[in-house]
Order: structure tokens, then C-alpha cells, then sequence
């Protein structure tokens, strides 16, 4: 059975394919129920059918203008080209088309399962991520860190082929969040030339979206890399210029907690005054009701505002920050188990330089116990380093 129309010249796009592929409608017909068959596709493609749509013309001698969506998918995804196209009658020039090489139908394959990808699907991938971010501050890293650097290869690969520019932006949203919890993740592990990485695609993954919100949300987080290895004036510099790019841009919860994230870094590369002065700012600026329905990767409250100025005080060595970590631990939220880990390694901390060691003891046994818990290797190791130097 042919696929040609009378004539013996294929009248669509899809019939020329036909034609240089050398396939009957017969072994299109096959090929197409065997490919849907092994893609789990609902959709089946008669000779008859295969033929209509090679000539471009029903039985009755109408022009074919649209087929049903099973059909459309199953033939787009089989060769990589829109339907639309497919459908349009073949130019002359068209007719000496080459037969498309592998690396052209592999190219197809990637650039259709793109088109495949919806905002739907992106949806169900930021869902996945909440779960994920929910159970590692309960756990910890150690559980999640593998699967997620796994979500985090796919979504990369799709990014890569997705052609329809709102889609393309809302997964390059949720690239940023999950590769700035994968940094997050590998920091704690104590990985940190991974975690480094992983934030310099949350940064990459944020200009392609077009945020400067989650730009600068990308670059908070990799200051605090930045100070674990020592590079304090880095970090602040590179705070500054988070808060640089969200002024005026971002909601007031986000800048609020890049101004805290600029008072740590001022901390460390021991700014005291400039330090305080920023703590009060994003005081200030932090709202009582707190709404995080614009910046959903993030969990940042008073409390939690508190929390970092108790470990920025620590930092300085200030007596003043053992009664704001003492009330911020009352209030924490237990499930906070990596939070409520380092507020005890700050508590440690201060306690011990003011000379009260037997309550640095304390702090120290339940954070020790909670990093191994939640295998933390990065609290373990500040505790290690203090146990050395302080003598606690």
C-alpha cells in the first residue's frame, strides 16, 4: 500500500518523510503502534490514516486540517516535528531533503520531550522540592543529598531543550531553589567545593529566569561558603552586592534576610558596629505577620532573625548573645533540628569564652548528639575546633 497520492508525489511534509524513509502507510502504521505501544502512549495510526494524512486529503476530498491529540502526540514525539508543520503541503526545494541522521532524531527527541514539559509539570517539581526542603531540615542532608543532586542533572538536561520561554523561566525557578538547597546540603556535609558549585548554577539558573530576587538569594547563600573557609571580606562584599541587586526589586521578608546574611558576614570579618547597625535594619524592616507566598524557599521569621544575631554576637564574643540564643531556643520550632544544632555550637561558643564551661558542656553533649543525628559534618567539625581551642 502506498503512501503517495495518485500522482506519485507525497503532498505534506509528512508524506515526503514517508517517501525518504522508503516506508509503505503499512509500515508507518506498524512502527507507529509498536512505538506507542512501547511509550505507553493511547494512540493507534490505521494505513488509511497514514496515507490521509501523506496526501494531505480526506476520503472526501477535503483538505486534512487537524488530527486528534493521541495522533498529534504520537507523531510528534515519533519524529520530532510539529504537527502544524507536518501537515503543510512540501515545497519543491523540500522534496531533496536529506534522510535525517541519528544525531537529527535525537536532537528531534530532546527538543519534543521539551515541548512535552508544561507548567503542570513544573508545578508537581516544585512540589517535590517542598517535600524534600520540609524533611531535610527535620533529618538532615544526609538521606537527601544523593536524590536530589539527581532532580537537580534532569532538570538541567530539560532546561536545555525546553523551547516555550515561560515555561523555560519556571523551571529555571525551580533550578535555582533546588540547586540552592543542594549547596545548602553539601555545606553541611562538609563538601564545600560542591556546595561552591551548586550555588554557582543557582546564580546561572537565576539570570536565565530573569530574578534578581533569586539572584541575590543564590548569592546570600554562597557567602556563607565563603565564610566557612575563612574568606570573610569575600563574603561580605558579596552580601553587599545581594542586597545591591534586591533593593527596591524584592519583597520585604527577602531583603530582611539578606540584610541578616550581610550582618554575619560584617560579623566574622569583625565589623562589630556595622554588624549591629544592619541587625537593626532588618529588624526593622521584617514584618510581624510574616507572608512568604512570593518567596516560598524561604523560612525566615524573629525568631529566626534572632537566631542569627545571637550567632553574629557569638562571633564577637559578645556575653549579650547568651541571652538571645537562651530565648531563641525557647521559641524554636523543634522540628528545626539543623537550626536548633547550630544555635546550641553558638551557645558552646560563647559560653566558653566568658568562662562558663560547665553550660558549654551541656550545649556541647546535646548538639554533638543532633549533628549525629542529622549528620551534620559541618556542626560536628565547629564543635571539634572548639573543643581544641576553648577547652570547653
Amino acid at each position: 500500500m502506498s503512501s503517495s497520492p495518485r500522482n506519485g508525489q507525497p503532498r505534506t511534509l509528512f508524506g515526503e518523510l514517508l517517501r525518504q524513509r522508503r516506508q509503505t502507510a503499512q509500515e508507518f502504521s506498524e512502527q507507529a503502534e509498536t512505538f506507542a505501544r512501547e511509550h505507553g502512549l493511547d494512540a493507534t495510526l490505521s494505513p488509511r490514516h497514514v496515507q490521509r494524512l501523506a496526501s494531505g486529503v480526506t476520503s472526501e476530498g477535503r483538505p486534512v486540517r487537524s488530527v486528534h491529540q493521541s495522533t498529534r502526540r504520537l507523531l510528534e514525539e515519533m519524529l520530532g516535528v510539529p504537527i502544524a508543520r507536518l501537515l503543510e503541503p512540501v515545497r519543491k526545494s523540500e522534496k531533496n531533503w536529506r534522510h535525517p541522521t541519528e544525531e537529527d532524531l535525537g536532537l528531534r527527541a530532546r527538543i519534543a520531550a521539551g515541548r512535552n514539559l508544561d507548567t503542570e509539570t513544573v508545578s508537581l517539581l516544585r512540589r517535590k522540592l517542598d517535600i524534600t526542603r520540609v524533611i531535610d531540615r527535620r533529618l538532615g542532608a544526609s538521606a537527601l543529598l544523593g536524590e536530589l543532586r539527581g532532580q537537580i542533572a534532569q532538570i538541567e538536561r530539560v532546561l536545555c531543550d525546553v523551547l516555550n520561554q515561560q515555561v523555560r523561566s519556571e523551571l529555571a525557578e525551580v533550578l535555582v531553589d533546588a540547586s540552592a538547597l543542594a549547596g545548602w546540603q553539601s555545606l553541611d556535609q562538609g563538601l564545600v567545593e560542591d556546595s561552591w558549585e551548586h550555588y554557582n548554577t543557582a546564580r546561572m539558573a537565576a539570570r536565565e529566569a530573569g530574578s534578581y530576587a533569586l539572584e541575590a538569594y543564590a548569592c546570600a547563600g554562597q557567602a556563607v561558603v565563603l565564610l566557612d573557609i575563612g574568606e570573610t571580606r569575600a563574603a561580605v562584599e558579596l552580601t553587599e552586592y545581594a542586597r545591591t541587586i534586591a533593593k527596591g526589586r524584592v519583597p520585604k521578608l527577602l531583603y530582611s534576610w539578606l540584610t541578616a546574611g550581610y550582618g554575619e558576614a560584617c560579623a566574622a570579618d569583625g565589623e562589630k558596629q556595622t554588624c549591629i547597625r544592619v541587625f537593626d535594619e532588618a529588624l526593622h524592616s521584617i514584618s510581624d505577620t510574616v507572608d512568604n507566598s512570593d518567596t516560598p524557599y524561604l523560612v525566615f521569621d524573629s525568631t529566626h532573625l534572632a537566631r542569627w544575631r545571637g550567632n553574629a554576637l557569638a562571633r564577637l564574643g559578645a556575653r549579650e548573645a547568651i541571652d538571645v540564643l537562651t530565648d531563641v531556643l525557647r521559641r524554636l520550632d523543634p522540628t528545626f533540628a539543623r537550626a536548633e544544632t547550630a544555635l546550641r555550637v553558638d551557645l558552646v561558643q560563647v559560653l566558653a569564652v566568658n568562662d562558663e564551661k560547665e553550660e558549654a558542656a551541656a550545649h556541647a553533649e546535646r548538639a554533638r548528639l543532633l549533628a549525629a543525628q542529622i549528620g551534620s559534618v559541618r556542626q560536628g567539625k565547629r564543635l571539634a575546633v572548639m573543643q581544641q581551642s576553648l577547652g570547653y
